[in-house]
C-alpha cells in the first residue's frame, strides 16, 4: 500500500549533506517526495512509497548521513492525491 509520509528532522541537520543523502537513500529505496532545509535549523520531506520502504527511510533519518548529529525525527502519514515522481531537493 502506498503512503505519504511528512518527515521533520532536528538537530544538527543543516550544512552535513542531510538533504542530498536523504535524496540518494530515497531513491536508493524506491520511494519519491521532496526535501528541504527549514529556517528553524530543520529538514522537512514529504516521502511516499510503500510502507516498509518508509519506516527503512524514518530509520535512516534517525541517523542521518555521517557529520549530521540528528536530536529527533517526527513522523505523520499525510493525504495527497499529488502524483509522485522522482525525489527532488526544494530551494
Amino acid at each position: 500500500m502506498m503512503m505519504r509520509w511528512r518527515i521533520t528532522i532536528y538537530g544538527k541537520v543543516q550544512g552535513v549533506f542531510y538533504r542530498k543523502s536523504t535524496q540518494e537513500q530515497a531513491i536508493e529505496l524506491g520511494l519519491c517526495g521532496w526535501v528541504m532545509n527549514q529556517e528553524d535549523g530543520s529538514v522537512l520531506a514529504e516521502i511516499q512509497g510503500p510502507a516498509t520502504a518508509l519506516e527503512t527511510m524514518k530509520s535512516w533519518c534517525e541517523q542521518g548521513p555521517p557529520m549530521a548529529d540528528v536530536e529527533r525525527v517526527e513522523a505523520e502519514a499525510i493525504n495527497t492525491t499529488d502524483p509522485c515522481n522522482g525525489f527532488y531537493i526544494k530551494y
